[in-house]
């Protein structure tokens, strides 16, 4: 091994196969499925270790960057994050960050890893990255093969070829998911799950996609060449991606090229892509039961419960997953995952708001949850983080009365500027130029009240943001 490995976590996918606690607005990879951290938390502490990586490299898009912010400060993490204006499937993406890779060094080694995945023997992961180290920098492009564990209908398998290094094979084809009875046969076969994720020299990748698309490649190392900075982001160049073809990694060049190279690993991993994935992944109660919150289970077996607050009590049921977010409630057959994608298809036609924003909405300063909605009012519930502030800011239509249930609140209204301590209250008129702000060190929550005959969050006039947001 002559170098280090630059890990590139990938995390601009919406993913709404885990629906209702995953929407467009804050997709799985942020989610605490298993424990206290994200599947994107825990994605970059496997590849923390200074002695094998490098400094990470963050792929994501313009609406993730501040979560993608704060989930890297509650683990301890600096990366680069690389914005995408707008989304080109995997395969610039990965190119976009061969290229600043290959930008920090020529030489660079790119680990690709996908934020939403889930490996449950890092020991074994680490070992498959040092073992495909050598064939990457030979040359190769190495994807990670993971040894079946059944025979999955949801994953592509790879049919391994003949020795490269070590156990790293050369791959003799690519197939797509299949069928029970063809994936009883891959694995009979020596087939291995695709696990989507690659080791790669920049150099190799980009020169390989340059074969079947350079200017797909062009316009994606223009856009970094041009990147901007903001807020300690970096930005792609908006016209430069634009015009690279939007194409999978797979499609784009890992079916094409003849530098594709396997690495067989056995690590527990799971792409987690559905609510029976869930399931096999957690812990469960003697009928093979799971809860993710208060769940009660009688005469049931085999179901899996996820819940924000409410209790769920299950009796005399099998194989369910039951969901309760505070907005809505799934209720769906365990290994039904087709038919989860065509309930949200039709969600997202007569009730698109679910699909795409929760009650409870993250913000840079913090967050707020919507309480209570009528014709003429609507009742928030606000956290903003100590240190933190909203914008200076107006609104034409409403009037807002905030009471400070935790903390103190610095407020501004129009010249006027005083501190409202907890159970004190302050009002808001229409028109009034405002802003909230936390000088505490501890979190800053308050019930806010708005009246008015319009309540739409487009009713916000900005006049200085320290996010910068439009």
């Amino acid at each position: 091994m002559t170098g280090r490995i630059i890990p590139l976590i990938m995390c601009g996918g919406t993913g709404t196969r885990l629906w209702p606690a995953s929407r467009e607005v804050r997709p799985k990879q942020f989610l605490p499925l298993f424990g206290a951290r994200s599947t994107f938390q825990d994605t970059l502490l496997r590849v923390s270790d200074a002695d094998l990586f490098e400094r990470p490299i963050i792929i994501t898009n313009l609406a993730y960057r501040f979560m993608v912010q704060e989930q890297l400060a509650e683990i301890g993490i600096e990366a680069d994050v690389l914005l995408e204006p707008m989304r080109r499937d995997s395969g610039p993406a990965i190119a976009a960050g061969a290229a600043f890779a290959q930008s920090r060094d020529t030489d660079a080694v790119v680990l690709a890893l996908a934020a939403d995945h889930v490996v449950r023997e890092t020991a074994a992961f680490l070992a498959a990255c040092r073992a495909g180290l050598a064939a990457a920098e030979a040359g190769r492009i190495v994807t990670f093969g993971v040894n079946p564990e059944r025979a999955a209908t949801e994953y592509g398998y790879i049919n391994p070829g003949v020795q490269v290094s070590g156990e790293v094979r050369g791959v003799a084809k690519f197939v797509e998911k299949p069928d029970q009875p063809t994936a009883e046969r891959y694995i009979r076969d020596g087939y291995l799950w695709n696990s989507g994720n690659f080791m790669f020299r920049a150099s190799v990748l980009l020169d390989e996609y340059r074969k079947f698309d350079a200017g797909s490649v062009q316009t994606v190392i223009d856009a970094v060449s041009k990147a901007g900075r903001d807020l300690g982001f970096i930005i792609l160049d908006s016209d430069a991606f634009a015009a690279a073809k939007p194409i999978s990694i797979d499609y784009a060049v890992m079916e094409k090229t003849e530098r594709a190279a396997v690495a067989p690993v056995s690590c527990g991993w799971s792409d987690v892509g559905s609510w029976h994935a869930v399931w096999e992944l957690s812990d469960k109660d003697g009928q093979g039961n799971a809860a993710r919150g208060t769940a009660v289970f009688e005469d049931s077996r085999n179901c899996n419960v996820v819940t924000d607050k409410a209790l769920v009590a299950l009796e005399g049921v099998e194989d369910l997953v039951v969901v309760a977010a505070q907005d809505a409630v799934l209720v769906s057959r365990q290994r039904d995952a087709n038919g989860l994608k065509r309930l949200v298809a039709k969600l997202k036609i007569v009730a698109p708001e679910v699909t795409e924003a929760h009650i409870k909405v993250h913000r840079p300063w913090g967050s707020y949850q919507s309480v209570d909605n009528g014709e003429r009012h609507q009742v928030k519930r606000i956290i903003v983080k100590p240190g933190q502030r909203l914008s200076l800011q107006k609104h034409y239509h409403r009037s807002e009365h905030w009471i400070v249930v935790r903390g103190a609140a610095r407020v501004t209204v129009n010249e006027t500027v005083q501190t409202v301590h907890e159970n004190e209250s302050i009002y808001i008129p229409m028109g009034a130029v405002h802003r909230l702000e936390n000088p505490g060190k501890i979190l800053l929550e308050l019930i806010e009240v708005q009246t008015g005959s319009y309540l739409g969050e487009d009713d916000i006039i900005r006049i200085e943001d320290d996010y910068r947001r439009e």
